[in-house]
């Protein structure tokens, strides 16, 4: 499954793979490559969780699987990343000064007051760096491989290959910031919680029954040439996540919901 994200962030990919490379060992090279697919009820868990191999067989060679000995080299990046939306000051030539800040797409501008609030109290980001843990565990637990690595459709920001079990988030999404990285991971989890839904974490995704109403930077996002040549399921599946994304409870929810833990 596919997401997307602004290229905003301070760190670089070399910069971004390097921190991973000094948390882990260079994982194995896994030569067979298969399609991935891209892009509210309550009900009772129902996804069966099949066997799968270790996450490291998974991986490709410039693959990085996230385990949990690696997140604090992800972390590092994400509060490195997050340092790129705090406000600064630059001195103008000749006098006075010039505050210069990173908006998103949707955001309304600051007014001068409130670039100086950001500057003396920055954001911690600590709700998405929370959410992130709690995504990344009932993930792990219910048998989904989680690792940075380049995703197969170009364009996409995640990708969910149900047929191998493995949730793969562009390498320099995390140096965009918290805020972005657990986006894009939320995305992602929808989908396989969509997986789930369908009977098995290996199923073709299913629809959950969520709102498909999508708004602002999403709806850009959908008519992008990544979703170009998507069936018409492809394409209500990329709704429903795109449409639920910032919902940042809800990912773990239904992971929770639908993926058994084995």
């Amino acid at each position: 499954m596919a997401s997307a994200s602004p290229r905003l962030g301070c760190l670089s990919k070399v910069a971004a793979l390097a921190l991973l490379l000094a948390a882990g060992a260079a994982l194995s090279r896994l030569a067979e490559r298969r399609d991935a697919l891209h892009g509210a009820s309550a009900p009772a868990a129902e996804g069966v969780l099949t066997q799968r191999p270790n996450p490291e067989a998974l991986a490709s060679s410039g693959d990085f699987v996230l385990t949990p000995e690696r997140e604090s080299g992800l972390f590092a990046q994400l509060v490195a990343g997050d340092q790129a939306w705090v406000p600064r000051a630059e001195p103008i030539p000749g006098g006075g000064t010039r505050y210069v800040y990173q908006k998103r797409p949707d955001d309304q501008p600051l007014t001068l007051e409130q670039i100086k609030a950001l500057m003396r109290d920055p954001p911690t980001f600590a709700m998405e760096q929370s959410v992130i843990r709690q995504l990344l565990s009932q993930m792990r637990h219910s048998g989904v491989t989680v690792l940075l690595g380049p995703p197969r459709k170009q364009g996409a920001a995640g990708e969910w290959d149900p047929a191998r079990g493995v949730l793969r988030i562009r390498p320099d999404i995390p140096s965009k910031g918290s805020r972005e990285f657990v986006r894009v991971l939320n995305h992602e989890a929808i989908h396989v919680a969509q997986s789930c839904r369908n009977g098995a974490l290996s199923a073709h995704p299913k629809l959950l029954g969520l709102s498909r109403q999508v708004q602002g930077a999403a709806r850009r996002h959908l008519q992008e040439p990544l979703y170009r040549n998507s069936s018409a399921l492809e394409r209500a599946l990329e709704e429903e996540a795109y449409a639920n994304q910032d919902n940042l409870q809800l990912g773990v929810w239904l992971i929770t919901a639908h993926c058994r833990v084995g």
